[in-house]
């Protein structure tokens, strides 16, 4: 009832009458319980670290959100904007129960805030498309395909079309909408499967079948250890449609064992690659992806493999040596972030690869300390006891369920769960490989930190030699800066402009590129008041020189030339004026006539300026205002230039 009274006082509509069905024939009771449910739904997700976004469950708080706006708006009749405004309401009701509300309130009403307007943006644009399809219907149908359009660009369900479709005597076709909602979901799982390296896909229909054959889901706990190689059978061949008994062809095919060495890829971490080794041929093991409990080895071969057939695993493990420092690292960045900048700070994603791992969390310390990484299976009840243990959000665990703690033994953890000292390290549920001792990453390079999506931040980072590399080329990169500094005038503008574009371009550690960002900025104020001196030095000379011979020596400083002409016209006297660019080969030439001069009449700007660049060569432009310029590369003749300008003149103010 008091966020019932919130929104009577936000939105002025009738009180709450507790109508429902039928009874409610204005739909406004219906819209009180679904914007007060609605507003606590979203406030307790979003203090528990999820966010509305484009995918998955993030999708879904999207869609509530704007479903509480729409009956706000459509049928409370308020203004866009109210309901953010109810988080106080929610906060100072359930606080004493779930003090997080009060500590991320402000969090939680800007988040909401920002969806409010954006889908405030999105319905004008929405409502746009869909006066332009509807005015375009020939008859009384309404486009599924519009209005999948409508959903799938402007986040309009389908009930919103419908209502709009009524009110213009319109039915929308319903069956279409399902056809181009079938056929995107199709195109989603496409690219997905591009993405993910292979065709290869086991859909529930076919491990539903290897459990109807009573195949066994594989055992891959032989993935955590290292440097041995692992023999297993063969339980199934697939193909991407059907299961085969053996195979010879070398098209991609995918291998089902009955245990494995290979990591499939999940958590994040990328997948394992290597070789299938069989009396009969071998196996390259390009992606290895898991389907309920299921791991498929896909890949090419060389020979030919049969069910039944033993085979031994080779794992590459150069590759995953390279993989597994990212790994622990995005442990490290994930306890970082998290003392760095708040305990708010969630996990949304991460991928790591053999060159790069990249986090994403909901919104740095340097990390060179030597600490062992230890890992433990335990029950899924006992580690959730562990005081300060991360997972993420939404991620379902198995029972039992795997443990990495860095810098203490899980065991420790486990004997004393409710201990504080647990917070200060990175402990968390994960079934990736992992290194030993931190000291084995060499190093950690954070290279970059970018917003990839409302309330989402993105990290990329290095270790191992990448992360050297990335070190060494700072170095190099701030002694140059340094150098630079040391330098003056064009010499310093062409160092300054050939820094910027490296620096820029340059995969270095973030802090040190902000750095020398920085310094490059300082330095490029230097450059900028040296061409102001210059082009200062150089207009007062042009025009010292003008009122006394044509010839200048600005070189190609335009700006100069063209001001000496100015100042000349301006006591009415026409004028031409000549500056000699050595460096480049260019002579300017610029040219001015008094238009309000009757003495000057006959001398038109542009013939005056077409005739002194004939001998060099050049080419003119321009003669509004009564000044034209221009540019010739033939410097042998500036001398018969400069005649031909005097007696062209002379002839025409004669």
């Amino acid at each position: 009832m008091p966020i019932f009274d919130a929104i009577k006082q936000a939105t002025g509509a009738r009180e709450y009458s507790g109508k429902v069905g039928t009874d409610d024939v204005d739909n406004i009771d219906m819209a009180y319980r679904v914007v007060a449910d609605h507003i606590r739904t979203l406030s307790f997700a979003i203090a528990d670290g999820s966010c509305p976004g484009n995918e998955g469950r993030e999708y879904v708080l999207r869609r509530i959100l704007r479903r509480a706006v729409r009956y706000g708006t459509e049928v409370l009749k308020t203004k866009q904007g109210f309901f953010n405004g109810l988080v106080k309401v929610v906060v100072d009701l359930m606080e004493d129960v779930f003090p997080e509300l009060r500590q991320r309130e402000k969090h939680i009403r800007e988040i909401i805030a920002d969806e409010e307007a954006s889908f405030g943006r999105t319905l004008l644009h929405g409502i746009e498309k869909f006066k332009k399809a509807a005015q375009e219907v020939q008859g009384k149908v309404f486009s599924g395909q519009d209005a999948f359009v409508l959903w799938d660009t402007y986040g309009f369900p389908l009930d919103l079309t419908q209502i709009m479709a009524e009110e213009q005597g319109l039915v929308v076709d319903a069956d279409g909408f399902n056809v181009a909602m079938d056929e995107a979901r199709k195109r989603s799982r496409s690219a997905q499967n591009k993405q993910d390296g292979g065709a290869i896909v086991m859909e529930t229909d076919a491990t539903a079948l290897l459990h109807k054959k009573g195949v066994p889901v594989t055992n891959d706990n032989f993935k955590f250890t290292w440097f041995q190689d692992h023999e297993s059978a063969i339980k199934a061949i697939y193909t991407g449609n059907e299961f085969l008994e053996s195979a010879n062809a070398s098209n991609e095919i995918g291998i089902l064992l009955e245990s494995t060495s290979f990591y499939a890829e999940h958590g994040g971490q990328i997948y394992d690659t290597g070789l299938l080794e069989a009396p009969t041929g071998s196996f390259q093991v390009t992606n290895v992806q898991i389907f309920g409990g299921y791991i498929l080895h896909i890949g090419e071969q060389n020979g030919k493999f049969s069910v039944g057939d033993k085979v031994i695993c080779k794992v590459d493990y150069d590759r995953r040596i390279r993989i597994a420092p990212n790994h622990t690292c995005t442990h490290m960045l994930n306890f970082a972030l998290r003392e760095a900048l708040g305990t708010h700070v969630d996990q949304k994603g991460s991928i790591v690869l053999p060159e790069k791992l990249r986090f994403d969390f909901s919104h740095g310390k340097p990390i060179r300390a030597e600490l062992d990484v230890s890992s433990k299976e335990a029950t899924l009840a006992d580690a959730k006891q562990i005081n300060g243990l991360r997972a993420v959000f939404g991620e379902v665990y198995p029972d039992p369920v795997r443990i990495v703690a860095i810098g203490r033994k899980v065991d420790d953890l486990l004997a004393n769960p409710n201990s504080g000292e647990w917070l200060s390290i990175s402990a968390e549920l994960c079934g990736g490989t992992h290194i030993s001792n931190t000291r084995d990453a060499k190093l950690f390079a954070l290279l970059s930190e970018e917003g990839i999506a409302k309330g989402i931040r993105r990290v990329t980072a290095v270790t191992l030699d990448s992360a050297i590399k990335a070190a060494e080329l700072a170095s190099t990169l701030e002694q140059e800066v340094d150098e630079a500094s040391k330098m003056e005038g064009s010499l310093l503008e062409q160092k300054v402009t050939s820094l910027n574009g490296r620096v820029e371009a340059a995969a270095i550690p973030a802090a040190k590129k902000a750095d020398l960002k920085s310094k490059i900025s300082a330095l490029q104020s230097q450059v900028i008041k040296y061409k102001k001196k210059i082009a200062e030095e150089n207009m007062q000379k042009a025009v010292k020189v003008a009122t006394e011979m044509a010839q200048v020596n600005v070189g190609a400083d335009t700006a100069a030339v063209r001001e000496a002409v100015v100042k000349v016209m301006e006591k009415g006297i026409p004028t031409l004026v000549v500056s000699v660019d050595e460096t480049r080969s260019k002579v300017l030439v610029c040219a001015g006539v008094p238009e309000k001069s009757d003495s000057c009449k006959q001398l038109k700007v542009r013939e005056w300026l077409d005739a002194t660049l004939k001998p060099l060569k050049g080419k003119g432009r321009g003669g509004k205002g009564g000044i034209a310029q221009g540019q010739g590369s033939d410097l042998t003749h500036v001398g018969d230039a400069m005649d031909v300008a005097m007696s062209f003149a002379k002839m025409k103010l004669s």
